[in-house]
């Protein structure tokens, strides 16, 4: 279906498009024939955009807009041509399609569970047909914390940084709301037994190294009292030989 490309993105492209030929549910009926294409092409282009497989060729693009932004100084996009229109557009749209993690915590967390819910389930299907299971949608294996971290690092943050960059100051507080759910989910990721076992022995050497210091001290103490007696043992016996 489609070739293989883009087969999601297509398919709710061409079924958004069938929904405009039903009575009533063409919204674009009062635009003029240039109109109606030019709008046409901009939905196919931002949707397409939304492809997980393009998102590095987005990224790298928005990262030039934002460094020509500042080397002209002007520090005012001027989109006066289709590609730097459609390419902010495309941009503003897979913001929004990458936009959970920004969301408040609490919002953000529920829509985790359930997508990750979803990803599970696949997971158990493709089990029980003895199909190589997916990433992400082992339940027996995947960790929603660690997921998530890795999700904003290496996708989320990237993109909302970039994109911060291009609207300054205008999306700081969301790029703010996205690093402190990340630093949550960070502080939510459970030790590995193996990192358990790490964190014992340290607790353990710690506890010996205190346990060391203070016998130490105590004999140290012990030594200096024995000193001190002699000492006044030896002063004694001069005393009572000058008597």
């Amino acid at each position: 279906m489609y070739n293989d490309e883009s087969v999601l993105e297509n398919h709710h492209l061409a079924v958004a498009f069938k929904l405009q030929q039903q009575p009533g549910c063409n919204i674009f009926e009062n635009l003029s024939s240039k109109q109606r294409h030019t709008l046409r092409k901009m939905t196919i282009d931002m949707v397409l955009a939304t492809d997980m497989s393009k998102h590095m060729s987005l990224l790298a693009d928005l990262k030039t807009m934002v460094e020509t932004k500042k080397v002209t100084g002007s520090g005012v996009l001027l989109l006066d041509n289709y590609t730097d229109r459609i390419q902010v557009l495309q941009n503003m749209v897979h913001c929004s399609d990458l936009s959970n993690p920004t969301k408040p915590l609490e919002l953000y967390s529920e829509w985790t569970r359930r997508i990750m819910e979803e990803f599970f389930q696949q997971g158990d299907r493709e089990r029980e047909q003895g199909l190589d299971i997916s990433p992400m949608c082992d339940r027996h294996i995947a960790t929603i914390e660690k997921s998530q971290v890795g999700f904003i690092d290496y996708i989320v943050h990237p993109l909302w940084e970039t994109w911060a960059d291009l609207v300054h100051p205008d999306a700081q507080s969301i790029l703010d709301q996205l690093e402190e759910n990340r630093d949550w989910y960070q502080s939510q990721i459970p030790l590995s037994p193996m990192a358990m076992l790490q964190h014992s022995r340290e607790e353990t050497n710690n506890n010996s190294d205190r346990g060391v210091r203070k016998s130490t001290d105590v004999k140290f103490q012990f030594d200096m009292t024995l000193e001190e007696e002699e000492d006044n043992l030896r002063e004694g016996e001069n005393s009572h030989g000058s008597l």
